[in-house]
């Protein structure tokens, strides 16, 4: 015997049978936490480059030579905010030799007759290597730039143009001879 189906009946059996069905069948299970601590690190970093890496020069006995070619030097930092200025500083390992020839005694070209400019920079004018610097020899250095550092500039880069020539004017008896010597370059971050 086939019994009738009525919609109401099989709702109803649906229902008690949802009823009778345990509730953690349907709650969710959740695992317990677990941390990890992240650490992130962006170093400070202060470069400079220069080219080109020499520079010559034709002397004249009693008279100012300009170099072949002007220094183009690009500083670059990424700096920390208790940072407030970059300088650059272009310096000689002695006042008294900045170039020297392979004589014996050796003749002495000093940094006082040896001359730089930056136009963008501290010394717009030719101005002799006589400072005493933050970096190098006393009496041998010269400031080429002072850079203020602020929110917008933290990593910043910039390019400057360093003029050099040699004056032999208060000179004049130095004999004929080649001269070499080594101009060092370097920035600091206050």
């Amino acid at each position: 015997m086939k019994l009738p189906v009525n919609r109401q009946s099989i709702f109803a059996g649906l229902i008690v049978l949802a009823c009778s069905i345990s509730p953690n069948a349907f709650a969710q299970l959740n695992s317990s936490s677990a941390s990890v601590a992240l650490t992130a690190t962006l170093a400070e970093s202060l470069t400079i480059s220069a080219t080109p890496a020499t520079v010559t020069f034709t002397l004249v006995s009693g008279a100012a030579a300009t170099g072949s070619a002007p220094v183009v030097i690009t500083t670059n930092w990424l700096l920390k905010p208790t940072r407030a200025t970059v300088v650059l500083d272009g310096y000689f390992a002695s006042a008294t030799a900045a170039l020297t020839d392979a004589s014996s005694p050796a003749n002495n070209i000093p940094s006082s007759e040896v001359f730089g400019q930056v136009t963008t920079g501290t010394p717009t004018t030719f101005t002799a290597f006589t400072q005493t610097a933050a970096l190098g020899a006393a009496g041998a250095g010269l400031a080429l730039l002072s850079q203020s550092v602020t929110s917008a500039n933290r990593n910043s880069t910039r390019t400057d143009n360093l003029n050099l020539k040699i004056d032999l004017t208060n000179h004049p008896q130095l004999p004929a001879g080649s001269y070499s010597g080594t101009l060092t370059l370097q920035a600091q971050a206050l």
